[in-house]
């Protein structure tokens, strides 16, 4: 059974910075695309940042130079380093993994249950 459980949110303000966590169970974790995506209140789910199995990352426009995605196989885990916050950042983030591509968030084969991050101005 796949097991995603994120930790790490909460509430910073603007131009603050945040860690999120996510530890895998239940897959083969070296061998898996891992990833963040969020959902803004009212808006669709939207991909954050990948990372694949030899640790190649890609990041959405609104987030490069800010947040950096990390993996550590030997904990199972991946961490999404967040920094210089803004309150457009504010959202439900939630870890993906695939052993496919990470795409939409409609393809994405499993998730965790989400972490509110909320940035006040």
């Amino acid at each position: 059974q796949v097991q995603l459980v994120e930790s790490g949110g909460g509430l910073v303000q603007a131009g603050g910075s945040l860690r999120l966590s996510c530890a895998a169970s239940g897959i083969t974790f070296s061998i898996i695309n891992m990833g963040w995506y969020r959902q803004p209140p009212g808006k669709e789910r939207e991909l954050v940042a990948t990372i694949s199995r030899v640790r190649l990352a890609n990041y959405a426009d609104s987030v490069k130079g800010r947040f950096t995605i990390s993996r550590d196989n030997a904990k199972n885990t991946v961490f999404l380093q967040m920094n210089s916050l803004k309150p457009e950042d504010t959202a439900v983030y939630y870890c993906a993994a695939d052993y496919g591509g990470l795409g939409p968030w409609s393809s994405v084969s499993h998730w965790g249950q989400g972490t509110q991050v909320t940035v006040s101005s």
